[in-house]
């Protein structure tokens, strides 16, 4: 029988490792976007800054959230995912 807190370990390093490869693709298309400040990116698509500054640092988001930003970037889901997640 497996040990489960050795097959958790894995799962949670692997969502550990998503999500800082999520936080690196919101950063990149803030500043292909021109932004060299993440605040001035959420004040102007009118997201929480504090609260996007947390994603861009590595912070887990909801899901509606993450969908929330990626309209504000003004790409679709398959192009946010099509970069940096091979």
């Amino acid at each position: 029988m497996k040990n489960p807190v050795k097959t958790k370990n894995k799962k949670t390093k692997q969502t550990n490792k998503d999500v800082v490869k999520l936080a690196k693709r919101l950063k990149e298309l803030r500043v292909e976007k021109g932004y060299t400040n993440y605040e001035y990116f959420a004040f102007d698509n009118d997201l929480p800054r504090a609260q996007y500054g947390r994603y861009e640092k590595g912070e887990d988001l909801r899901f509606t959230s993450l969908m929330k930003v990626i309209k504000a970037f003004g790409i679709s889901p398959q192009e946010f995912f099509s970069k940096g997640f091979e």
